[in-house]
């Protein structure tokens, strides 16, 4: 088992005393989990995306939850859609998560595991109780939000009922099985209106895509659970994303 804080120098000055130790750990996790713990072992930033935390530390420390379940068809992962009236990221389906909090402790070390798993709670109603935290990616980053966003990565270990929280957040919550995640059917390349692209997936009804999609687009490539798809089928997006 190894603590977040190790790697940290201690919490900063000024900040709230964080209640509780949250600990990562890979004992006991299913087998079929062991290349995503590999992708966390060796994946580099620039593996996972060009935007990166500028140099200078600005930008807002947040925390998504990527969380591994197993459900009816098996291997599957927890996302969010956003409330349609939110300022930032409206509508888009998401990880649950969002902006460190006081609270949560030093941002260099536990902060970002609180953060994810409070948020998530918040979010979706999820027991925090049933999550076995086993990784953490590097830091991103997110221009058009300046989030500086920590993904970190959980097993659902004994899954809770889940649900919209707030409606003025949270528009629905829903898990997406792997298998739906890798068919090549269900993926594509979405087009924003301002000329960037980058990688979709068209499942549940939804349109995943930006953050979340490049996400899970790299543990899938990095696991080596991706399959060949049809990197020039093309969905636009609206002008308001």
């Amino acid at each position: 088992m190894t603590r977040a804080s190790e790697a940290a120098s201690g919490t900063q000055s000024g900040s709230v005393a964080p209640v509780g130790s949250v600990a990562l750990t890979r004992e006991g996790l299913p087998r079929w989990l062991e290349p995503v713990v590999r992708v966390v072992e060796t994946v580099r930033p620039g593996q996972l995306s060009r935007f990166l935390p500028p140099e200078n530390g600005t930008g807002r420390q947040s925390a998504v939850l990527v969380l591994f379940g197993e459900g009816r068809h098996g291997p599957e992962l927890l996302l969010m859609e956003r409330a349609s009236s939110l300022r930032s990221h409206a509508g888009q389906p998401s990880f649950p998560g969002g902006a460190l909090d006081p609270e949560d402790g030093d941002p260099q070390g536990e902060g970002p595991l609180r953060a994810a798993l409070r948020e998530a709670e918040e979010e979706t109603g999820l027991d925090p109780e049933g999550v076995q935290l086993f990784g953490v990616l590097p830091r991103l980053y997110i221009p058009v939000s300046g989030f500086v966003v920590t993904p970190v990565l959980g097993w659902w270990r004994a899954p809770s009922p889940v649900g919209v929280v707030d409606p003025a957040e949270t528009a629905r919550v829903f898990t997406v099985p792997v298998a739906d995640l890798t068919n090549p059917d269900n993926r594509a390349t979405a087009v924003h209106p301002r000329g960037h692209q980058g990688p979709a997936f068209l499942v549940e009804s939804a349109l995943v895509w930006g953050f979340t999609a490049g996400i899970i687009d790299r543990l899938l490539h990095y696991a080596g659970w991706e399959l060949p798809w049809d990197r020039d089928k093309r969905v636009p997006l609206d002008w308001r994303s």
